[in-house]
């Protein structure tokens, strides 16, 4: 991907999403207060950056003919479901969604109140993934991928162009990651100067594995963020992106992304999945220190959690 990629998605999908919100404020971390900037992409329709890619892809497709009657179908965790779903409505088409049979019922209703079609499938994301394909090929329906698609790649590039807006100079951007395609398109988008860091619960890594191997690996899973953050392997897309590119990984334990959580909430009442306080986790244990020539960012990108937990 290339920030053009990047720069057309925004073009396409302008208007339609909300202009999410940054805050600069402090978190206390192991080594003190550190000052950071919280994109608070959790306010996006739908509840995560996942409409970005979605919109942009749905209306590519439109553009080019390749949206039909059947409308769009995903294979999700939940989170890319609701990008999906939301962005079915948002271009007044269909969409079916495909998770796993362990999908948090938060979003398997929340996805039923977008009027997405639910089928659940299997434990993991990939017997839902395998499932979509043969479902799309009998209905026609647009098959989205959850995050190995280049137009929905692009679309999550999207927040690096408002980072750029609302942020003077260099930015160390930190994000979580599942199969990489907010990472990639992040990184696709960045400008001379600017570094990402991917964050990852130990029991959900397969950035950091693909690192370590020299390429992206098939990984188990046994994280409490497996819910969002449950790609058993990097995508391919982010993996070509980052090649070359100043983007680093690091690893929290579930403890440390759990207490990174509830930081969240009892310092600014922000309630989010644990799969996005993995980020938040890397700067208070102190993985990820401010650099004197950058503006450290965390981004926020989904709260489709339920209070009960």
């Amino acid at each position: 991907m290339t920030a053009d990629d990047v720069r057309e998605a925004q073009e396409r999908i302008d208007g339609h999403l909300r202009r999410t919100p940054t805050l600069r404020s402090s978190l206390v971390g192991v080594n003190g207060p550190v000052d950071v900037v919280l994109k608070l992409e959790y306010t996006q329709i739908g509840g995560c950056f996942k409409p970005r890619g979605s919109l942009n892809a749905v209306l590519s497709a439109r553009a080019d003919g390749r949206l039909g009657e059947a409308g769009v179908l995903v294979a999700s965790g939940g989170n890319a479901a609701i990008g999906a779903a939301s962005a079915a409505r948002i271009a007044g088409t269909t969409c079916t969604v495909v998770v796993p049979e362990t999908a948090p019922r938060v979003k398997v209703d929340r996805l039923r109140s977008l009027g997405a079609v639910v089928h659940q499938v299997g434990d993991r994301y990939q017997d839902a993934a395998d499932a979509a394909v043969q479902i799309a090929t009998d209905s026609g329906a647009l098959l989205l991928h959850a995050y190995d698609q280049p137009d929905i790649v692009a679309g999550a590039g999207t927040i690096a162009l408002e980072l750029a807006e609302d942020v003077d100079g260099p930015l160390t951007t930190v994000v979580c990651v599942g199969g990489g395609g907010l990472l990639g398109g992040l990184t696709a988008a960045m400008r001379p100067g600017d570094r990402v860091v991917g964050v990852e619960p130990a029991g959900s890594s397969c950035l950091h594995r693909a690192l370590e191997c020299g390429e992206p690996v098939p990984v188990d899973l046994d994280s409490v963020a497996a819910d969002s953050l449950g790609a058993t392997r990097l995508g391919d897309i982010c993996w070509a992106t980052i090649a070359d590119r100043p983007v680093s990984s690091v690893v929290v334990t579930d403890d440390e992304l759990v207490a990174a959580r509830q930081t969240l909430w009892e310092s600014f009442r922000i309630l989010t999945e644990h799969g996005t306080a993995t980020a938040v986790a890397a700067v208070l244990t102190g993985a990820v220190a401010p650099e004197p020539d950058s503006t450290l960012c965390i981004v926020l990108c989904g709260a489709n959690t339920s209070l009960e937990v």
